[in-house]
C-alpha cells in the first residue's frame, strides 16, 4: 500500500503561456513581479503571488536569452540573439530603447547596483558596459578569445565577473576596465556566474556538471561542487548569501550549503532540463524555467517527498467514481482504462487494447458496467468484475462527446459529433433509435427512462419520446450553448446548464422556465439532490428557490460549504482555502464521500481526503465530507460562525498513479 503522505511538495506554481523554451526569469526587486524571457521572442511579466500573466512585451526579431530587472524596478533589460539589447519600462511594458552594436547574438545582461550602467555580453567575443540612460557604450571589452555567454556585477558595483564558453571566468575591474584575474575554473564551458551578496564568493556553473565557489580575494577555489549528472546551466546565491541554488539538464534543481558544499535540498519534478534558476528578494520563493515552455515557483522552505506507483503514461483524460464510492475508474491517452481502489489508491485492473484514444468513462448505475467512448466513435462496455468488454457499440462515424445511462441501466444514450444520438440496448449493443441533429452537449434520460433531453449547440434542448421517436417539445431560453442537463426525481423538471453561466430550472410539461439562477461560472455536471433544494454540480452545491418549498426564505446560490476544485484551488463556497500545487493540478476530476481524485495530463492520480484539523488520520475522526458538503442533507446555514480553520485541506493520501 502506498503510504500516507501529509505534506506539500516544494513546488508552488506552474506558469504557462510561452510556446517556447524559456531562457530566463528574474525577479522584481520588491518581489512582485517576475519576468521571462523565451525563445517565443518575447518577454512576459507575471504576478508572482498569483501567477497570474500581466504583459507581454513585443520588440526582439529573434529569441531572447537573458532578461534582469534594474535595482530600482523600473527597468527590464532584455538580450536577444537579434544582436541587441532591449531596455523596457517595467511598469508599463514600453519599450524605451534599444541598445544596437553587438556583432552577434547577445547571450547576458546585467545592472550595476546604482542602475547607471548596464553590461552585455555577446558571442561576438566582447562584453559592453552601457550607460543605461542615454543608451551610450562607455567601455568595451574585446580581449576575450571564447564566446562570452555569462555575466555579473558584483553587489558593490566595483567588479564584474563574465564567463567564456571554454571553461575561462574573467573578473573586471569596473573602474577602469583593467582585467584583474583570469581563472580557468572548469572543464567546459562556464555557464553562470553570480557573485555571493558580500562580494566574497564567485559561484560558476559548468557544462563539467559543477558548481565552484571561489574566494574573490584569493582567486582560489573555496568548494567544488558535485552532484549533478549533467550539465548545469544556471547558479545563484541566496539574498543571505548561505545558500547556492543550481540548475541542470539532469531535470533538477539543488540547493548547496555555501560554506560547506553540502547538499541541501533537492528539487523535483522537472520534465525537462532546467535552464535557470532565481531567488525571490525575501530568499523564500525559486524560480525556474524549462525547456517545456514553462515557469515553475518552490516554496524553499520545504521538501516534501512524493510517493510515485507504476500508472498511466500519458495524460488522464477522464475519472469517475463508481455508485458506491469504492472504485475510481481513470482513462488515459495511453489508450488503457484504469480501475483503483478509492480509499488506499491500489490498482485492481487495467483495460487494454483500445485502437483509439479513450477520452469519456461512465459507470452503469449498479455499477456493474463501465461505458468507455473512444475518440474513433466506440464505445465498449466493461464488466468492472471480470474485466472483459461485454458490448462494443458501433455505428457513430466521429466523436462521441455525450453518453448517459437510464436509471434502470438498460439503455444507453450517446450523441456524437456525427451531428446523430443513438440510443443502445445495453444487453444486446443493439441501436434502437437513431436521431439526427446539430452537435450535442449533454444529453439525460428521464427517471422513468420514456424521455431523452438533449442538447444542442443552437442553445436549445429538446424532449424525445424513446417509443415513437418523436421530439415532444423543444425548450428555448439559454443564449449559449447548454453544457448540462438532468430530470428531477418525480420528472416534472428539468435543470439545465449554459455557457451563458445560467443554471435553469424548466417545467416539462410545458417547457416554460420555472426560474433562473445567475451562477458566474460554466457548470459541466448537473443533478438534482434527493429531498433537499439543491442542484448538484461540478461547482459545488447549488440552492435553488424554486425547490425549496419548505423553506421558502432560502436564497439561490452557491452555498459557502460547497467544495469544488476550480482555477487549480480548491474552494470552499465563494472562497479559495487550498492552492493545488502543480503536481496536483488535474486536467479533470471527480469525488465521492471524503475522498477527491484530481487527474494530471502527466497520467499521474492524485487522491485527497478532506478532514477536519487536529482529527488527521485518527481512526474514529468525523471527516469532512465532500458528499456532505456538495450533495448532503446539511441543513446548517449559520455558516458565518463556521470555523474556516477547520475547513482546511489535509492531504491524507497522495500518490502519482
Amino acid at each position: 500500500m502506498p503510504e500516507v503522505q501529509n505534506e506539500w511538495g516544494s513546488l508552488l506554481q506552474t506558469l504557462e503561456g510561452h510556446w517556447d523554451t524559456i531562457k530566463a526569469v528574474a525577479f522584481s526587486p520588491d518581489g512582485k513581479l517576475l519576468a521571462s524571457a523565451s525563445w517565443d521572442e518575447t518577454v512576459r511579466l507575471w504576478d508572482a503571488a498569483t501567477g497570474a500573466e500581466r504583459q507581454t512585451l513585443y520588440g526582439h526579431s529573434s529569441w531572447i536569452d537573458a532578461i534582469v530587472f534594474s535595482p530600482d524596478g523600473k527597468l527590464l533589460a532584455s538580450a536577444s540573439w537579434d544582436k541587441t539589447v532591449m531596455l523596457w519600462d517595467a511598469v508599463t511594458g514600453a519599450a524605451v530603447r534599444k541598445l544596437e552594436g553587438h556583432s552577434s547574438e547577445v547571450k547576458a545582461v546585467a545592472f550595476s547596483p546604482d542602475g547607471k550602467l548596464l553590461a552585455s555580453a555577446s558571442c561576438d567575443k566582447t562584453v559592453r558596459l552601457w550607460d543605461a540612460v542615454t543608451g551610450t557604450v562607455v567601455q568595451k571589452h574585446e580581449d576575450h578569445s571564447c564566446l562570452v555567454i555569462a555575466i555579473a556585477f558584483s553587489p558593490d558595483g566595483r567588479l564584474i565577473a563574465s564567463g567564456w564558453d571554454c571553461e575561462i571566468l574573467w573578473l573586471w575591474d569596473v573602474a577602469n576596465g583593467a582585467a584583474l584575474r583570469t581563472l580557468v575554473a572548469h572543464l567546459d564551458s562556464v555557464n553562470s556566474v553570480a557573485f555571493s551578496p558580500d562580494c566574497k564568493k564567485v559561484a560558476s556553473a559548468s557544462d563539467d556538471e559543477t558548481v565552484r565557489l571561489w574566494d574573490v580575494e584569493t582567486s582560489t577555489a573555496a568548494q567544488m561542487i558535485e552532484g549533478h549528472w549533467d550539465c548545469v546551466n544556471a547558479v545563484a546565491f541566496s539574498p543571505d548569501g548561505k545558500i547556492v541554488a543550481s540548475a541542470s539538464v539532469d531535470e533538477t534543481i539543488k540547493l548547496w550549503d555555501v560554506e560547506t558544499g553540502m547538499a541541501l535540498q533537492t528539487l523535483k519534478g522537472h520534465s525537462s532540463a532546467v535552464d535557470t534558476v532565481a531567488f525571490s528578494p525575501d530568499g523564500k520563493i525559486i524560480a525556474s524555467s524549462l525547456n517545456d515552455n514553462t515557469i515553475r515557483l518552490w516554496d524553499v522552505s520545504t521538501n516534501a517527498a512524493t510517493q510515485t506507483i507504476e500508472g498511466h503514461s500519458s495524460r488522464v483524460t477522464a475519472v469517475a467514481f463508481s455508485p458506491d464510492g469504492e472504485l475510481v475508474a481513470s482513462a488515459s491517452r495511453d489508450k488503457t482504462i484504469r480501475l483503483w481502489e478509492a480509499l488506499t489508491g491500489v490498482a485492481t485492473d487495467i483495460f487494454e487494447g483500445y485502437s483509439s484514444l479513450v477520452d469519456a468513462i461512465v459507470f452503469s448505475p449498479d455499477g456493474k458496467l463501465l461505458a468507455s467512448v473512444s475518440c474513433d466513435g466506440t464505445i465498449i462496455l466493461l464488466d468492472v468484475e471480470d474485466g472483459v468488454a461485454t458490448q462494443t457499440l458501433e455505428g457513430h462515424s466521429k466523436k462521441v462527446d455525450a453518453v448517459a445511462f437510464s436509471s434502470d441501466g438498460k439503455l444507453l444514450a450517446s450523441a456524437s459529433w456525427d451531428e446523430t444520438v443513438r440510443v443502445w440496448k445495453v444487453a444486446t449493443g443493439v441501436a434502437i433509435q437513431t436521431l439526427h441533429s446539430s452537435f450535442d452537449h449533454a444529453i439525460a434520460f428521464s427517471p422513468d427512462s420514456k424521455l431523452l433531453a438533449w442538447a444542442s449547440n443552437n442553445n436549445t434542448i429538446r424532449l424525445w419520446a424513446l417509443a415513437s421517436g418523436a421530439v415532444m417539445r423543444t425548450i428555448e431560453g439559454h443564449s449559449s450553448s447548454v453544457t448540462a442537463l438532468a430530470f428531477s426525481p418525480d420528472g416534472k423538471l428539468v435543470a439545465s446548464a449554459s455557457y451563458d453561466k445560467t443554471v435553469r430550472i424548466w417545467d416539462r410539461a410545458t417547457g416554460t422556465v420555472v426560474e433562473t439562477v445567475e451562477v458566474g461560472t460554466n457548470i459541466r455536471k448537473l443533478a438534482f439532490s434527493q429531498n433537499s433544494p439543491y442542484l448538484v454540480t461540478d461547482r459545488g452545491r447549488l440552492r435553488v428557490h424554486s425547490l425549496a418549498t419548505a423553506v421558502p426564505s432560502l436564497h439561490p446560490g452557491f452555498l459557502k460549504k460547497s467544495i469544488f476544485v476550480k482555477d487549480n484551488w480548491v474552494v470552499r463556497g465563494t472562497k479559495n482555502f487550498l492552492w493545488l500545487p502543480f503536481e496536483y493540478q488535474g486536467t479533470c476530476a471527480a469525488a465521492s464521500g471524503s475522498v477527491g481524485v484530481l487527474c494530471h495530463k502527466s497520467g499521474h492520480i492524485v487522491f485527497l481526503k478532506i478532514e477536519a484539523a487536529g482529527q488527521m488520520g485518527l481512526e474514529g475522526s468525523e471527516d469532512e465530507d465532500w458528499d456532505e458538503l456538495i450533495d448532503g442533507e446539511d441543513e446548517d446555514d449559520d455558516y458565518d460562525d463556521y470555523d474556516e480553520e477547520r475547513m482546511m485541506g489535509v492531504l491524507v493520501e497522495a500518490i502519482d498513479m
